[in-house]
């Protein structure tokens, strides 16, 4: 496990559109079904990386509490599953029942969406507006597996927070750190 950081993804870019298999309604969509009506954010996370592991309850609490506020999550693995198994679309339906996800979890097989968001990390967080420009890109918060820090998830709480009160993006923007995306 190589810790990575996630790269930068500039402030007001437009979402790249994709259409992909939902491991949990074994359903294929897309963004445009999928985003919310004040905000989406899209997390790319894994099964096996213990950094998404760590924060898995948080952002359950986080897409269940915002939900009803026109907040869509969206999550998705890119992983590549001939090396890496425990990834496999199968087992990922499985952890998304085990977690509750209250949220789709899609399978990206080409990794070509983890390219056209230029994704490093798992969990690597990315927060859009209505339109779908991008308003945030980085950090849940500053907990880690083994550290002394409490999992909040303010930062992507303060992100979100930013979006539904037509605030500014927050100035400092944190990369996440995690898991390097397994490459083919």
């Amino acid at each position: 496990m190589a810790l990575t950081p996630s790269n930068s993804f500039p402030i007001k870019t437009l979402a790249p559109e994709f259409s992909l298999l939902d491991t949990v309604s074994d359903q294929t969509l897309n963004l445009q079904q999928l985003k919310g009506e004040k905000a989406t954010v899209i997390m790319f996370i894994c099964n096996h990386c213990p950094y998404v592991i760590h924060v898995n309850n948080k952002i359950v609490e986080l897409a269940n509490t915002y939900k009803s506020k026109g907040v869509s999550f969206i999550a998705i693995s890119s992983n590549d599953v001939e090396n890496y198994p425990q990834d496999a679309p199968d087992k990922m339906k499985d952890v998304a029942k085990q977690n509750k996800y209250p949220f789709p979890y899609l399978y990206d097989p080409t990794q070509e969406v983890a390219k056209a968001y230029d994704a490093a990390c798992t969990p690597d967080f990315y927060v859009f507006d209505k339109d779908l420009k991008s308003t945030y890109h980085g950090r849940l918060d500053a907990s880690r597996p083994g550290s002394d820090i409490d999992l909040t998830g303010e930062d992507l709480d303060q992100a979100i927070q930013a979006v539904l009160n037509n605030k500014q993006p927050l100035q400092q923007q944190l990369p996440s750190m995690g898991c390097n995306i397994k490459w083919k």
